[in-house]
């Protein structure tokens, strides 16, 4: 790692332009001293002298100046490049964006939001992936995500949210139950029914704790991180389930009927939140799509 600064290479190039400290201090908008510093300390660490001062008569390089000099503007003219290069990156509502989902909110609200995003911005590409909570965060955190669609629920301090929308938690029976006859079902009703738990973070925190909040325990007759195997095994009778998430139409993979029903507690609601890592800039594109999402709940409501 080089141990000069690119800001000593500017002192260096621009007094050698002038052939003044003073006026290369004029020109730079600091003082004379910070660039006979500057210079000073790039000498030491080069080892060589770089410039002759000439009392009244201003500056001159020396021979190894001379051979510095070229490079120093080449360098100095590739990161000028480099910032112009990221600052139009920055600005544009162009190239890729690397959106990643909560594994039961992705097949329910992407097909929809893309497709509406892309309508407008076929320019765009977004590369988009599924993913437990816990990778969502991880994937964050190492770039591997810029944005995140999911639940905001124990979210870490690292990590920011924007909120989108909310969503009632809802009674999944097969049609055959007692219960389906109900317009809604108090949680009470069901603590002495098998459950299938949607087992998967922060999921079964969260319907459990709905439980919890009431004072009661559920029988977990079986559970598993997949939304269809759950709905399934709820269609063939083996339990009762509670979900956030609802698939369009009522029916499972192999053909069973179900029963969704509103929950008559007073109950948390799931909420829907696009996150990104806290630390990191937006882009302009980053940015235009948190308000493309937020536009896309705020008009077809979940």
């Amino acid at each position: 790692m080089p141990r000069y600064t690119l800001r000593q290479l500017e002192y260096l190039v621009t007094a050698a332009e002038f052939g003044s400290v003073a006026k290369a201090a004029a020109a730079l908008n600091v003082s004379q001293p910070s660039i006979s510093t500057g210079i000073a300390k790039l000498e030491d660490v080069l080892g060589v002298q770089l410039l002759l001062r000439h009392h009244a008569l201003g500056i001159s390089l020396t021979p190894a100046g001379q051979r510095l000099i070229t490079d120093a503007r080449n360098l100095l003219q590739h990161s000028q490049e480099i910032e112009r290069q990221a600052i139009r990156a920055g600005q544009q509502v162009t190239g890729s964006l690397q959106l990643a989902s909560f594994v039961t909110l992705a097949p329910a609200f992407l097909p929809g939001l893309i497709s509406s995003f892309q309508e407008h911005h076929r320019d765009v590409e977004l590369e988009i992936s599924e993913a437990t909570q816990n990778d969502l965060f991880d994937g964050l955190r190492t770039s591997r995500f810029e944005q995140a669609l999911l639940y905001d629920v124990s979210i870490p301090d690292d990590i920011r949210t924007v909120h989108l929308a909310e969503i009632q938690p809802y009674a999944l029976l097969p049609a055959a139950h007692t219960l389906a006859t109900k317009s809604e079902v108090f949680l009470k009703d069901l603590i002495n029914e098998d459950m299938v738990l949607l087992n998967v973070p922060p999921s079964r925190e969260y319907f459990l704790g709905l439980f919890a909040a009431q004072g009661l325990q559920p029988n977990i007759a079986f559970s598993s991180p997949s939304l269809e195997l759950v709905r399934g095994l709820v269609g063939r009778g083996l339990g009762f389930s509670l979900l956030v998430t609802r698939p369009h139409g009522d029916l499972t993979y192999d053909g069973q009927k179900l029963i969704a029903r509103q929950l008559s507690d007073e109950v948390e609601p799931g909420r829907i939140a696009l996150a990104s890592l806290a630390k990191l800039r937006p882009t302009r594109l980053m940015n235009y799509f948190e308000q493309f999402c937020i536009d896309f709940f705020k008009a077809s409501p979940p």
